[in-house]
């Protein structure tokens, strides 16, 4: 199978860009956003807030903050390890992005004093930084360009960032803002949709829209998932955040299955763009 050359795109300077890039991926490491995706993604949201939670209260911040690092590190090197997209590691590497995600958060506020108005905002920037770095230097943020190894650095640096922005914008709406935790998922439900009738109903910019329902989905999830974790003297369910993140865990497995045999390993995304082209289209 033939390997794609990484375009320059953006004039003769980013041509010798490519060479530093590191080797092309023959396949694309990045599923299809599908509504198996979404739906996915939104269950490990929930998992990974709950997840944090139990083992923060069981082995202790240091405990836990090692096992989310140490996890994150060897399913991050197993995923760029890889020559082609596999779900059962790419979404095992979400769930510790999800899990130390949630827990660079809670450390900023918890441990560092730091509100979440300005921890969200801090998240906010470094998103922001990440994203146009990314574009100035690829010309793309399309999940469907991840055919090289910068691209997939930038992939991944930016969805770590959206974790940690999700949670600080969740503990903001249901404890700064005193939604509560269900009201905070009623609330992300709602703005969700937003960017999905503004993509299908009227033909956003796909890479826009699928960003902002990224970022959209952790809060979503995490509020739903403390709801059901926290106790009812903190306005939650009360059952538990150990057996919410058990259950949690089986759901993932079951989907991370059934999108194992239904997604076909397929070629990268449409070739990379001409010299002075901008490609931004996910499809």
């Amino acid at each position: 199978m033939k390997r794609s050359r990484h375009g320059g795109g953006g004039g003769a300077g980013r041509t010798g860009a490519a060479v530093g890039a590191g080797a092309e991926l023959a396949l694309s490491k990045v599923p299809e956003a599908t509504a198996l995706f979404w739906l996915t993604k939104v269950l490990t949201t929930g998992m990974g807030e709950t997840t944090s939670d139990y083992l923060g209260r069981v082995l202790g911040p240091v405990g836990a903050g090692a096992i989310g690092l140490f996890g994150l590190a060897g399913l991050l090197a197993l995923q760029f390890r890889a020559t082609r997209y596999s779900a059962w590691t790419y979404w095992s590497a979400i769930v510790m992005v999800s899990v130390f995600g949630t827990m660079a958060a809670d450390v900023v506020h918890v441990v560092a004093g730091v509100p979440y108005a300005v921890s969200a905002a801090a998240f906010a920037v470094i998103l922001a930084a990440l994203l146009t770095a990314w574009y100035r230097s690829e010309c793309t943020l399309s999940i469907h360009s991840i055919r090289t190894r910068r691209r997939e650095t930038y992939y991944w640096a930016t969805v770590l960032a959206t974790f940690a922005l999700g949670t600080a914008v969740g503990d903001l709406t249901a404890g700064g803002l005193h939604l509560g935790y269900f009201s905070s998922g009623v609330l992300f439900a709602a703005l969700i949709a937003v960017p999905a009738a503004a993509r299908f109903g009227f033909r956003a910019d796909p890479v826009a829209t699928f960003w902002t329902a990224y970022v959209l989905t952790r809060p979503l999830g995490a509020s739903f998932a403390d709801w059901m974790g926290a106790s009812t003297a903190h306005g939650g369910l009360g059952w538990g955040t150990g057996p919410v993140s058990g259950v949690l865990g089986l759901l993932i497995a079951a989907l991370i299955t059934l999108l194992s045999l239904r997604s076909p390993q397929r070629k990268g995304g449409s070739p990379s763009p001409r010299p002075g082209v901008r490609e931004t289209a996910l499809h």
